[in-house]
């Protein structure tokens, strides 16, 4: 058994020491937010002293938003400085080949914005976003909940392709680009099937244009642009009550924002 052990240690000291702390720091701060910075952990603690006020299901989100800020953001920020002793800007936080990342992020949201325009004609769809249901019914609780979902997508974003991607680049080459879409894949579980099969899709391409640009800005303009068109055709569609998908529903909408 003391041999055994002996090996294990011997193994364990020809580790990298930066790669180890990388994984072991992604299932911790990942468990933080599942159970300590989540919507159910705000609705299991605070909902009964707030279940009065009108806009308790936003301050559900806000908490949330604000939270993975924290957990997926500052910590990570925090364990590049202090224990990997790295700079900011080798895992993505700079500008980056901006000519690159433009250009993809407009392409990225031209091909997107008219499959969100057909996929929200779907029920399931049009049930699931806006994610808080009062968005549909005020503007002003629209742009505070997308105001969150900007800090959230922040957030969001610097972890799975700031922090996991360029922290196993060196390591890992391009084979980090799948090793971070995997987690990225599974958080998506619970949504709808399209979107949940293009989250493989997404991941890998974010992760590509992360690696491209050596930049987290321009995957955080796609995913939150993508998810802002999400919500605001997704809102405009209840408003103007327009489920079809021909030029004629358009027009009906267009009508409403004038």
């Amino acid at each position: 058994m003391a041999g055994e052990l002996k090996d294990l240690w011997r193994i364990i000291k020809q580790l990298d020491r930066k790669i180890i702390i990388i994984f072991i720091s992604v299932a911790i701060l990942q468990t933080i937010s599942y159970y300590y910075t989540s919507r159910r952990f705000f609705r299991y603690n605070y909902f009964e002293q707030l279940q009065f006020d009108k806009n308790v299901f936003l301050y559900e989100y806000i908490y949330w938003f604000v939270g993975d800020f924290f957990t997926l953001f500052i910590l990570p920020l925090l364990i590049i400085k202090l224990l990997l002793k790295g700079k900011l800007t080798d895992y993505g936080l700079r500008v980056g080949d901006y000519r690159i990342g433009l250009k993809y992020t407009l392409i990225f949201l031209a091909i997107m914005i008219p499959i969100i325009w057909f996929v929200s004609a779907n029920s399931e769809f049009v049930n699931t976003y806006p994610q808080l249901s009062d968005v549909k019914y005020s503007w002003n609780i629209f742009f505070i909940f997308e105001a969150g979902i900007l800090l959230y997508m922040i957030a969001w974003e610097f972890m799975w392709r700031g922090f996991m991607l360029f922290g196993l680049e060196e390591k890992f080459g391009y084979y980090a680009v799948l090793i971070q879409m995997i987690p990225f894949l599974i958080l998506h579980n619970g949504k709808p099937a399209p979107e949940t099969f293009g989250a493989i899709l997404a991941g890998l391409a974010l992760g590509i244009l992360a690696l491209k640009t050596r930049s987290v800005l321009y995957c955080i303009i796609t995913h939150a642009g993508v998810m802002f068109s999400i919500d605001l055709i997704s809102t405009l569609r209840f408003k103007a009550d327009v489920y079809g998908i021909g030029f004629s529903s358009l027009i009906k909408i267009f009508k409403i924002i004038i």
